[in-house]
């Protein structure tokens, strides 16, 4: 059981509640702040003049409502603003989206009942999901759109995703024996204001930007160590004088992935040989080609960027997000804009570039493989039956550059996208939830391009039957891959042992991993 709401919820806790389905709990001294914050604003509000209690929303704040329809007003804004389009959220999405929605109601700040926090609790441990839109909110006073449909649940309306199967909400409220929320003060308000889709979204974008590092790190070694590079691109005394903690993470996981091959050369055993110096044209390339060569350099700015990321998601996640805020500690009521998302746009522009360059180098290592022009070292297209008449990864190939493609023209930023809306009141906005939607994209597109550059690592290994020579570590992933993926040489559809090996790399975790 993983608390929440009595101390920071970190990306780890995240990821346990999301990928390992434990259930979280809400300590009752958390509860308690909860239940005394909601009470203060019950008598706080009480013959005052209070944002979105007894005024309208947004432009409309001008509107005093009357006394008799102060709760139907919090019912109106939930559906008048479940209004999203789109692809539904994958539940896995949805259910961080209501994790981070809990997690900042329990910081006690946003004056709502306790009756919504155990409602949410009960959702998450049930992995029952609402429909959610991909489409709508802007990013601004938080993810309305999509916040609004998770309201639109909490009242019994709505649809719901529950093992795998779509039902309206009052019927599996209804046989599931829960019941939906009744609106005490501000609940609608409190939660649709917020940042919690996009953060939701970011946290798993940030556990799967993890992965991506790590496996491309293995991947780039296990490139470096088939076409027998030199050593000293990734040592610790080429690294250690660029002074960027980054690029010296990343050369060490090279070492590590790279100890015991018998395959990786050492330049002062073969290029400083005394015969060389005699020689007017060098069989071997002094250097390697950047992409094999300049791995440290470049993932090491992708590794910094997402320790950033991770630093910023979270203190959104554990932050209060709502407007206004209720602090009932200090017996007062402050407006302001705590639930625009341009912390979360930012990191997620920067995490989906980074992404992209990585499968820019994993396009790079692939297309080096695959050109024997290049290489020298393998048949075309790493085609291990009749040339000519069989046509190996280049079919694949093609999947792979376009897919390269799609990420580069996806990371234009939103950041700085902004529209004016909502009658020019919201006239700045983050569009974080697209952010954090078009990072997740470049990420599932990452997955597959790194998928297709594994099978034709393992292709290579096979035609250099070099089994003997790997180091340990490339070892294990060739025999657990070779499971999912035979080694072909005769031409069939490829697609669906692409998917088995995307799935295993979105799922599994890298031997020698971002956070080791």
């Amino acid at each position: 059981m993983i608390p929440v709401g009595q101390s920071v919820l970190t990306l780890d806790d995240f990821s346990d509640i999301l990928f390992k389905k434990n259930a979280i709990t809400l300590p009752p001294s958390a509860l308690e702040k909860v239940s005394v914050n909601f009470q203060f604003l019950q008598k706080f509000s009480s013959n005052k003049l209070i944002y979105g209690i007894n005024t309208g929303f947004g432009p409309m704040a001008q509107y005093k409502v009357s006394e008799e329809n102060l709760l139907q007003l919090q019912y109106n804004l939930i559906r008048s603003h479940s209004s999203g389009s789109g692809a539904l959220l994958s539940p896995l999405l949805v259910k961080a989206l209501m994790i981070a929605r809990l997690n900042s109601l329990m910081q006690a700040y946003s004056g709502v009942h306790t009756d919504v926090v155990d409602l949410l609790k009960e959702l998450i441990n049930k992995n029952i999901t609402p429909c959610i839109y991909e489409h709508g909110g802007v990013g601004a006073s938080g993810d309305l759109v999509q916040l609004a449909h998770l309201g639109l649940v909490l009242i019994g309306e709505g649809e719901v995703i529950f093992e795998d199967k779509i039902y309206s909400t009052a019927e599996l409220f209804k046989a599931q024996g829960i019941k939906p929320l009744s609106i005490h003060v501000r609940e609608g308000l409190a939660i649709l204001n917020g940042t919690s889709a996009m953060t939701g979204i970011g946290m798993v974008n940030i556990i799967q930007a993890q992965k991506l590092l790590g496996w491309s790190a293995m991947f780039s070694a296990m490139v470096n160590e088939i076409v027998e590079a030199y050593d000293d691109h990734y040592s610790h005394e080429l690294n250690i004088v660029k002074h960027h903690k980054g690029q010296n993470k990343v050369a060490g996981m090279l070492r590590e992935i790279l100890k015991g091959s018998k395959m990786i050369r050492s330049r002062s055993e073969h290029l400083y040989h005394p015969d060389n110096i005699e020689m007017e044209v060098f069989e071997d390339k002094v250097q390697e080609y950047y992409s094999l060569r300049c791995v440290t350099q470049v993932l090491g700015p992708i590794y910094d960027t997402i320790v950033q990321a991770e630093k910023v998601l979270v203190d959104e996640l554990n932050s209060v997000n709502d407007n206004p805020v209720i602090d009932h500690v200090n017996q007062n009521v402050f407006h302001g804009g705590n639930f625009h998302g341009d912390y979360v746009s930012l990191e997620m522009d920067k995490l989906k570039i980074a992404i992209t360059k990585l499968s820019m180098l994993s396009e790079r290592q692939l297309n080096y493989l695959l050109n024997n022009k290049l290489n020298q070292k393998f048949p075309p297209f790493l085609n291990l039956g009749v040339l000519g008449l069989n046509f190996g990864m280049q079919g694949i190939q093609f999947t792979a550059t376009s897919t390269v493609a799609e990420n580069q023209t996806l990371s234009f930023p939103m950041y700085v996208h902004s529209i004016p809306n909502n009658n020019d009141n919201q006239d700045i906005v983050s569009m974080g939830c697209n952010a954090a939607l078009m990072t997740k994209k470049v990420i599932d597109n990452s997955f597959a391009v790194l998928g297709i550059q594994l099978m034709t690592i393992l292709q290579a290994i096979d035609y250099l039957d070099c089994q003997e020579r790997l180091s340990a570590h490339t070892l294990a992933l060739y025999n657990e891959v070779r499971k999912i993926f035979p080694k072909f040489i005769e031409d069939q559809p490829k697609y669906k042992e692409m998917e088995n090996v995307r799935l295993f790399l979105e799922t599994t975790d890298p031997a020698i991993s971002f956070r080791d």
